[in-house]
């Protein structure tokens, strides 16, 4: 929002022991901006037959490397730019690893639909120039040369892994030798070198656990699997890699943005910066080592970007060129800032590092994320977060948060239940949605969570309540079949159901848990599940997508949103003098059902509008006395209720003296609208609420604020049979109405939602303002009540 001033796949890598979180203080706009004067470089540097220059050795390796970064930095394939370069790589045989590979991603991420038979191609020449002899087996290499290399081998990997991810099928033995040829030439110390034996490097490093987490998936039993009919559940799979857990200490120990680590002279630091990326995003770890690895890698990036071209280059003679250096940076920033989906919390004592009890199923969040990225047609990631440790702005780089495990997940000291509740409620209060399950037969999650809940909502009105077979949980994405639905339990907070519990079944009977049907739902290559087992699949599939929609709206923002530089935290304000102070009134048609709305509002107002704000923590009732200290008031609703006389007379009294109203329905409730109408009339007998115009001067910039002749609205929409809920988005006129007193509007009112869409909890069954425009509609009501 511009900036106004008056008057204008799911692997547990675990951290050991405490850990200092280290966060840069990069912006989210500056890692944007760099983003787009990259993607300027690379287009500006593009020749007219749609390629790079390139470098001798690896004839198309740049213009496959350039058109990669462009792709992931959100370019379309139609753009000019990269219509030219895909159209020239499509002509093109290559015959070095590198470049099969490059091109490979290339065509996979353009679609399989137009190049599956270019990434077959591809494939199967990379499976046939892997080495399956001598001590090097199952690795790759400058063809002909015979010396498999990690680099080589990274770079086959992963274009193999993205073919399969596009439909084409890959060798089973090719995974298998690649797995144990990584698993070979590891270094004691965990670490990698470039060749077998070699000290280990970042850049190597960061090769060796993709490489691992990538073939580990293609040939590792799952901790579920189904014999016939029966599903077995809880940790059947494979042991954990510790390959992988060595390797992350060593990476999380000697971790560094600014060089490559174990080199000289910070040789291939932009190669290194683009493996942490996949280290990141591959293991769902926002902190190697106790850093936010993305944040400060874009401070780095963004700090040494030249300002006026916008390249970035290194250092050595491939680094040095900038269309490659731009071209890692660039793929760098953009992947890494991949979409969050969902996290999985993983919980326990300080001292059960390697507990399990969390983790049973330990691809279960992984499976659901791909699904979902399949269904939803765009690229999303998912996260480890470690509960104990994170801070709330940690849990908010993600929307849904799922919570699982069949022993008592609270702390045994009071002070430590007392600030987990408190974490978690703060996470809530912010938009945030937890998905929990009880699962493996364990009675004592599911005593523990209830009391966690009663902590976090001491309020009586927000309790574990069976969801009825209408709510939009239940077909917000896909049809779930009857035969397969399980009792799902919800809280009610704020504008919506914001917890989502799904308890384990009783011992005497027994059914797979959602998350070991997730696990399940890629059990093995080529494995095909009976037909019940894959009809219970699929319904837990559903459930986990519908909880998904529902949360989300099908809307993520990238993972820097929630980003608050030090210029960007507002220190606590105590001082009282010139200060804005705005009330919430109280009233018996939920009349706090979004209870940040207004706070959300005012520090809205605070980092848009420079104003000094308050907000007033208790409710304030019509009839005290002290509603005369505020210029403006807040009521939302979303039940029928009915004044007394003495509050529509003190409310009556409060607006004539010059004060003024906002309200809004809750979710376009219609009982709430009724009864405010009814109400006005009451109160105002003279003075009815009428069309507040669209070139009202309260709706353009007339006061400082914004233009809003046309806003957007969403408008649920019924969901054909079968087919998922929608919420259609259009462009309109905004639909106020207002009560006028003398010259000016004392009372604004929206029957439309503004509230929850201010509180950031807006969902799919929700018709109102979007997040933009409900607080650009609040806004311009704040400068409008200043000003007269």
């Amino acid at each position: 929002m511009k900036r106004l001033t008056i008057p204008a796949i799911m692997l547990a890598v675990l951290f050991c022991g405490p850990v200092s979180i280290v966060r840069a203080e990069i912006s989210a706009e500056q890692v944007r901006q760099a983003i787009d004067k990259a993607v300027g470089f690379l287009k500006q540097q593009q020749r007219n037959d749609g390629s790079w220059n390139e470098l001798a050795r690896f004839k198309g390796g740049v213009t496959a490397l350039c058109t990669l970064a462009l792709l992931h930095a959100g370019v379309e394939p139609d753009d000019p730019s990269v219509a030219k370069a895909v159209n020239l790589l499509r002509r093109t045989k290559f015959d070095k690893t590198y470049t099969v590979a490059l091109q490979t991603m290339v065509f996979a991420k353009v679609g399989r639909d137009t190049d599956g038979g270019l990434i077959e191609r591809n494939v199967r020449w990379l499976e046939a120039i892997q080495i399956t002899d001598g001590d090097r087996v199952g690795s790759w290499d400058y063809p002909k040369l015979s010396r498999g290399d990690n680099s080589n081998a990274q770079f086959a990997l992963l274009a193999l892994h993205e073919a399969e991810r596009a439909g084409v099928e890959v060798k089973p033995r090719t995974w298998r030798l690649a797995k144990a040829y990584w698993e070979d030439c590891q270094n004691a110390d965990g670490s990698w070198g470039y060749y077998k034996g070699q000290s280990g490097t970042g850049s190597m490093t960061c090769a060796g656990i993709a490489s691992l987490i990538i073939t580990s998936d293609k040939v590792q039993q799952a901790d579920a699997k189904a014999v016939g009919d029966r599903i077995q559940c809880c940790g059947q799979g494979d042991a954990r890699n510790n390959n992988i857990d060595r390797a992350i200490d060593w990476l999380g120990r000697n971790f560094s943005v600014t060089g490559n680590p174990g080199t000289r002279r910070n040789v291939w630091l932009l190669y290194y910066l683009y493996g942490v990326e996949r280290v990141g995003r591959l293991t769902g770890q926002r902190f190697i080592g106790g850093h936010d690895w993305y944040r400060e890698g874009s401070d780095y990036l963004v700090r040494t970007q030249d300002g006026l071209s916008g390249y970035i280059k290194g250092i050595g003679q491939a680094e040095g060129v900038p269309e490659i250096g731009t071209g890692l940076a660039l793929l760098f920033l953009s992947k890494g800032r991949r979409p969050v989906l969902m996290a999985k919390l993983k919980h326990g004592t300080a001292a059960d590092l390697h507990g399990t009890d969390w983790n049973q199923h330990r691809s279960d969040v992984g499976n659901l994320t791909k699904y979902v990225e399949s269904k939803w047609g765009f690229d999303v990631t998912s996260q480890v977060v470690n509960l104990r440790k994170a801070s709330v702005e940690d849990l908010l780089q993600t929307p849904v948060l799922y919570y699982c495990g069949s022993a008592n997940p609270l702390p045994k000291e009071p002070a430590m239940r007392k600030q987990l509740a408190r974490k978690l409620r703060d996470y809530l209060d912010r938009g945030g949605f937890l998905f929990a399950e009880g699962y493996c037969g364990g009675v004592g999650f599911d005593v523990g969570f209830r009391e966690l809940m009663a902590l976090v909502f001491p309020e009586p009105e927000y309790r574990l309540r069976l969801l009825d077979p209408e709510h939009p949980i239940w077909h917000a994405e896909q049809w779930v079949n009857p035969k397969y639905v399980r009792p799902l339990w919800g809280i009610e907070f704020g504008c919506r159901t914001s917890v989502v519990y799904a308890p384990a079944d009783p011992p005497a009977r027994p059914r797979p848990s959602l998350s070991c049907l997730w696990e399940l739902s890629r059990s093995g290559r080529n494995e095909q599940l009976a037909p019940e087992v894959q009809a219970q699949v699929d319904a837990a599939m559903a459930v986990g997508i519908n909880v998904l929609a529902y949360a989300t709206n099908r809307e993520l923002g990238d993972k820097m949103a929630n980003w608050r530089s030090k210029e960007g935290q507002r220190p606590e304000d105590n001082v009282q003098r010139g200060k804005l102070f705005v009330a919430k009134l109280r009233h018996p048609g939920g009349c706090n059902a979004a209870p940040r709305a207004l706070i959300n509002l005012m520090e809205e107002a605070g980092d848009q509008l420079d104003l000094r704000t308050a907000v007033r923590e208790q409710l304030l009732q019509m009839t005290n006395p002290e509603i005369f200290d505020y210029h403006l008031v807040f009521m939302h609703g979303r039940n029928r209720f009915q004044l007394l006389d003495t509050e529509r007379q003190q409310l009556k009294i409060y607006l004539d003296r010059g004060g003024m109203l906002l309200a809004d329905s809750i979710c376009a409730s219609s009982a709430f609208t009724e009864s405010f109408r009814h109400e006005m009339a009451a109160t105002f007998p003279q003075a009815k609420l009428e069309p507040i115009p669209a070139d009202d001067p309260l709706l353009t910039r007339a006061y400082g604020g914004f233009d809003l002749r046309k806003v957007s609205r969403r408008d649920p929409q019924r969901r054909d049979a079968g087919g998922p809920m929608k919420a259609t988005t259009r462009d309109v006129a905004p639909e106020l109405e207002g009560i006028r007193l003398g010259d000016r509007w004392a009372v604004v009112f929206s029957r439309y939602d503004l509230s929850c869409a201010l509180e950031r909890h807006d969902s799919l069954d929700c018709r109102g303002y979007t997040r933009e425009d409900a607080a650009r509609i609040g806004l311009n009501v704040v400068l409008y009540s200043l000003q007269q």
